[in-house]
């Protein structure tokens, strides 16, 4: 060709090339990417969620987000320093991130909030109670803040160190207009943590472990139930396709360690969930939102704190981790699951907690009452009032 045919092409194709662009720009700002706001966003999990977000790992590459951070004036500093280090890093998925200290603003136009709120336990200092009563005037004032502020298919995230269980359920009972599917306790910081505690007795990958359960109080009193534990790729006896799973206590013939050191291990596992600095609670947090989004994989048990209406026998109206599945922008408790003898009683004493804590909260009791205690006292009650009655008129 000659020069300056080739010189017309290439400006024919420039010209093309603009028009595309400009034409992707008009398309890109008609969409309304996600709000996300995050409360006690100067929380180190706030600062490692915040890529993953970011990158197209959680809601997929063609979603854009826009990020909310919320917390109080003293942590201004703090949010302004997380909002221009995101900016700088320029992740192609994130509109905008903005630093939030009015509480009348929050949760504006909110598809997503993820709470992060924790309470400093020192129980010498104070008790227990008190902190329980702490939580709820937290949830006391973000509740009507969503129901007032967010969308109307808002979801919920409660996660942190401590009473992610009660956030979750005070949230639901405060705001009474939120769907209480949409209101959700993330366990997956302890599910993979006791995961990757069986991966180190059986040296295998951590990824070949699944369905472990976590019951309970995510950050109380909790059950990790391997009953329904299965391998896939252990270097075993007995070898099998990659698809091919073992039963986890068939595998692990010390039984006298899942007894003893794993469940004494767990409440080292607890201490080591609550003090880390961010990337656990961070990844938990990103992998439910993405299961939550698009299905979590087929067949795979997952542990989430979600409202109780009686399945396997726990209370209604308490929030309750147990094994759900993912899928189609929603979940389902798998109802289907049997769980043995031992469970069943954990289960009992572990929903009595919650039932404490949910009556501490609302100031319904001042004072929890350990377990088995209130039949002692009904008990007693009776015997007493049998005492009072005349002779013979039993």
């Amino acid at each position: 060709m000659l020069s300056e045919e080739m010189l017309d092409i290439a400006e024919e194709n420039l010209q093309a090339h603009i028009a595309i662009e400009k034409e992707e720009e008009e398309i890109k700002s008609l969409t309304k990417p996600l709000q996300v706001w995050i409360t006690s966003a100067s929380a180190p999990a706030c600062y490692q969620l915040i890529p993953l977000l970011a990158n197209g790992e959680v809601f997929g590459m063609n979603t854009e987000i826009s990020i909310h951070l919320l917390d109080t004036e003293q942590c201004k500093e703090v949010l302004c320093g997380i909002v221009m280090e995101a900016e700088d890093m320029a992740f192609p998925l994130l509109r905008s991130i903005s630093e939030h200290t009015e509480i009348d603003e929050a949760f504006i136009q909110a598809d997503i909030i993820i709470v992060l709120d924790d309470v400093l336990l020192n129980c010498e200092a104070q008790p227990f109670e008190n902190y329980i009563r702490e939580v709820s005037e937290i949830c006391q004032v973000y509740a009507p803040l969503i129901e007032k502020n967010a969308k109307s298919g808002v979801r919920v995230i409660s996660s942190g160190q401590t009473f992610v269980n009660l956030k979750a359920m005070m949230i639901m009972t405060y705001g009474p207009s939120i769907n209480p599917e949409n209101v959700i306790a993330v366990a997956t910081s302890w599910e993979t943590a006791a995961k990757a505690t069986l991966a180190r007795k059986l040296h295998m990958n951590a990824e070949g472990v699944k369905d472990v359960i976590v019951w309970g109080n995510i950050t109380g009193s909790n059950y990790i139930d391997l009953s329904h534990a299965k391998l896939y790729g252990y270097d075993g006896a007995v070898w099998g396709p990659p698809n091919f799973p073992r039963p986890l206590l068939n595998m692990i013939y010390d039984s006298e360690w899942i007894h003893s050191e794993f469940l004494s291990a767990q409440s080292s596992l607890s201490s080591r969930v609550c003090r880390c600095v961010g990337m656990l609670p961070a990844h938990a947090i990103a992998t439910v939102l993405r299961y939550w989004y698009h299905g979590s994989p087929p067949g795979e048990i997952i542990s989430l704190g979600i409202l109780s209406k009686g399945q396997f026998c726990v209370p209604e109206g308490i929030v309750f981790s147990m094994p759900v599945r993912f899928q189609n922008g929603t979940w389902k408790v798998m109802t289907e699951l049997e769980i043995n003898e031992t469970t069943q009683e954990a289960l009992g004493r572990l929903a009595h907690e919650m039932i404490q804590e949910k009556l501490v909260a609302q100031k319904e009791i001042k004072e929890m009452q350990p377990y088995g205690a209130d039949k002692i006292t009904s008990e007693e009650h009776l015997h007493q009032e049998m005492e009072t009655l005349p002779t013979g008129s039993i």
